[in-house]
């Protein structure tokens, strides 16, 4: 045969797809739609919801769609030995299959002694599972396709680049009020938001749900493009993030963001010298910027950028002391209901129950007021064993980068219900399945060996 009729042999008797890796691919392509259109989605929901009526029908587009993706997903698990295996034995899977049961069945006893309303329950829910159920579905999917893991950085920083631009232009070009053009009001989500009710600070939100939002995303952003930190269009574009992140005024979010693009580039680095004259230099860093921010307690722009009011406040209370009530009441719910009252009983999803909301400015604690001690626990056990398993495959771009952001999230949980934002949550959660769909492909193989018959 001749070198030239090479490659039309091979292609001919090259396997065609099988049913399971077109149905991969599809729910591929449905995953990588839903990453991408996230920093979107509360700009255009709320517009057509706006024109069009029916808001919270276009607000649940997630929801719907992963629900359409349910059919097909277990028809993909049934036939992925590699996952069942996966389901059987990693902690993980069971422990975030143990928090569903206990989810559902908290809310269902929650309706019947009318703690919670259909609403409130059903958005409830949707808030403290869809990410987790998410994060299984892209995991499955990378079983049959890689296509996801080659675009995960295209489907994040070219949205986040539109985010940050058009936020940018928000606080920089465009009237303050110019989101109102789109449907946003006090019947949606607030316009404009501004630190301690002066118009002079601003906080953006560009397409995001509000500038808490914006900058817990942002955590994100600066922790990937920390991941590039020696390329220079990562610098270029990590710098245009962080003045959007200035502002945001998130305070949370500026300690996140230090603490996500700390940790990769501390990581990165692998000569023992240059990391210990960065950690010495960011703890000198640290002490010269508290002790500036103390020096100019009085100063106009430091009080309203970190202390978010000053001498001249026009709030009747502050923001710091209706947060420090809130985490007061919320630990003390915790401590008088230790088995919960159930999911949409507690966080942004109370506010549509027949009961006055439950905010406690605090994720756990939220979690704790929902699902009680146990539910807590068994939350906070998938957090450490998903940071771990981050953790082992911190040689890979997207795992350090989703690691140090998962450290910046965290704190950025203590102060605000970050993870019951539909835009946060299923991003990074959907990333981590591409991130550690790897480790499914070593359960195969080690099942594989062992089960393999002796010669």
């Amino acid at each position: 045969m001749s070198p030239k009729l090479a490659p039309r042999a091979k292609k001919k008797s090259a396997a065609p797809k099988s049913v399971d890796q077109r149905v991969g691919r599809v729910l591929a392509y449905v995953c990588g739609g839903v990453l991408a259109l996230l920093p979107f989605h509360a700009l255009f929901t709320t517009w057509l919801g706006s024109n069009f009526g029916h808001l919270d029908v276009f607000r649940i587009w997630k929801e719907i769609v992963l629900v359409a993706c349910i059919p097909p997903g277990v028809y993909l698990a049934a036939k992925s030995q590699a996952y069942k295996q996966w389901l059987k034995t990693s902690w993980l899977a069971r422990l975030i299959l143990g928090y569903f049961v206990l989810a559902i069945g908290l809310g269902l006893v929650a309706l019947k002694r009318h703690d919670v309303n259909g609403p409130a329950l059903v958005y409830g829910l949707f808030a403290d599972l869809r990410y987790l159920g998410f994060f299984l579905l892209v995991v499955l999917v990378m079983q049959q396709t890689d296509w996801l893991r080659r675009w995960w950085a295209q489907l994040v920083l070219v949205p986040a680049t539109v985010v940050v631009v058009f936020g940018l232009l928000q606080r920089l070009v465009l009237p303050y009020d110019f989101l109102k053009h789109v449907g946003y009001g006090p019947k949606t989500i607030p316009a404009y938001q501004t630190v301690d009710n002066k118009i002079d600070y601003r906080r953006i939100q560009s397409t995001l749900r509000g500038a808490n939002p914006l900058g817990a995303y942002l955590v994100i952003i600066t922790g990937t493009l920390a991941a590039w930190f020696r390329q220079r269009w990562a610098l270029v574009l990590a710098a245009v993030t962080l003045a959007a992140l200035y502002f945001s005024y998130s305070r949370s979010a500026y300690i996140g963001a230090a603490l996500a693009a700390g940790l990769v580039i501390y990581i990165s680095v692998k000569s023992a010298t240059w990391r210990r004259r960065a950690v010495v230099f960011s703890l000198v860093m640290a002490l010269v910027g508290a002790g500036a921010i103390i020096g100019l307690r009085h100063n106009r722009l430091v009080e309203n950028t970190f202390f978010h009011t000053d001498q001249t406040s026009h709030s009747v209370t502050s923001s710091n002391a209706d947060r420090a009530t809130a985490l007061k009441n919320g630990w003390r719910d915790v401590q008088q209901s230790p088995l919960g009252r159930g999911p949409g009983t507690a966080g942004p999803a109370s506010e549509r129950n027949n009961h006055p909301a439950r905010i406690a400015e605090n994720y756990f604690l939220q979690l704790g007021q929902e699902m009680g001690w146990l539910g807590l626990a068994i939350y906070i056990t998938i957090s450490v064993l998903m940071a771990r398993d981050l953790w082992w495959r911190r040689d890979d771009r997207l795992a350090l980068a989703l690691f140090a952001s998962f450290v910046g999230l965290t704190f950025v949980n203590l102060l605000s219900h970050a993870w019951a934002d539909d835009t946060l949550g299923l991003l990074w959660w959907g990333l981590a399945g591409i991130a550690l769909s790897p480790g499914i492909l070593e359960v195969r193989h080690k099942h594989e060996e062992k089960t393999a018959p002796r010669s």
